[in-house]
């Protein structure tokens, strides 16, 4: 299969052929994510199950993707997109707390989004590794733009004199990983602890990062 076949023009039902055509690919990601995201997982499925679980055709399934690696592709961009659109809304919403607060507020937010089903930490931390180049350089290029929303409040918080004034991109590379880290280990139950005790000790990391000892608080 070189290409994904072509989807049928004109209105249906009221609806147009690019909102039918969003609706099926919809369809595929939500049923992807019941699928990747618990029994069977990624690689124990397969475009026919898929399908069914969708209640959709192969042939609609091929109109909309090549593969499944393109499934998990899509879905794991989408997950990653709805724990940004939070943790955006949340800065907007925090606008002129001190740090720790926005931090929290942030941080908060992004835990709240990503634990709140467990089949995204399954998708976003597990299955997502492994499957392929294309896959990890999208996961690292991901990556990249959370540590860039990182060192962008770090920059902030400089210029506001709440922070020391530093290069924070390796720093926010190590704490993104002991992010992840430790929800996928809470989400798991390998960590006895509530979810705000999750978030109030990765706040304390990141201002450990951002004021590091010795950096005066005031100026």
């Amino acid at each position: 299969m070189t290409g994904r076949l072509r989807a049928p023009t004109g209105r249906y039902a009221g609806k147009s052929a690019q909102q039918r055509q969003a609706e099926r690919r919809q369809r595929f990601l939500d049923a992807a994510l019941r699928l990747f995201g618990d029994t069977p997982g990624f690689r124990a499925t397969t475009v026919a199950s898929l399908s069914e679980a969708a209640g959709l055709s192969t042939r609609q399934f091929y109109e909309e993707f090549r593969t499944l690696e393109d499934v998990l592709a899509a879905l794991h961009l989408q997950v990653n997109g709805w724990a940004e659109t939070a943790v955006l809304a949340a800065g907007t919403g925090a606008a002129g707390l001190p740090l720790a607060e926005r931090a929290a507020a942030i941080f908060r937010a992004y835990a709240a989004n990503v634990t709140a089903d467990p089949r995204r930490i399954r998708i976003t931390f597990v299955e997502i590794i492994g499957v392929s180049p294309r896959l990890e350089e999208q996961r690292l290029a991901r990556r990249a733009r959370w540590v860039e929303l990182i060192c962008a409040e770090a920059k902030a918080a400089v210029a506001r004199g709440e922070a020391a004034p530093r290069d924070n991109r390796i720093a926010a590379a190590a704490f993104i990983g002991s992010v992840n880290g430790l929800l996928h280990d809470w989400s798991a139950g390998w960590v006895d602890a509530t979810l705000d005790e999750v978030v109030d000790e990765l706040v304390r990391q990141l201002l450990g990062i951002l004021r590091p000892s010795g950096w005066p608080a005031e100026a």
